[in-house]
């Protein structure tokens, strides 16, 4: 097992890991702007009305990109396996 694999592998780890939380963090970042100028505008400072459009949004993205998700954990950790042979 050389350096160089496990450096590949770290990587692609990383990067998988931010593909994967990357669209619902940017859709938490989204949602808070929204959110936080329309608080603004109207003078509404309840945070607890954040907070739930936010939990809801998330919980959408989740149910939406959660099969995506698994998909690309699974084919990763697959080909992860299948790498660990040649490693050794």
């Amino acid at each position: 097992m050389t350096s160089n694999q496990l450096t590949d592998a770290a990587r692609q780890a990383v990067m998988l890991g931010l593909e994967t939380a990357g669209p619902v963090l940017l859709l938490i970042l989204v949602v808070g702007l929204v959110v936080g100028t329309l608080q603004a505008a109207t003078q509404i400072q309840d945070q607890s009305i954040g907070l739930v459009v936010r939990l809801l949004a998330v919980v959408t993205a989740l149910v939406v990109l959660l099969p995506w998700m698994l998909d690309r954990l699974a084919v990763f950790s697959t080909d992860l396996f299948e790498r660990i042979p040649s490693m050794l």
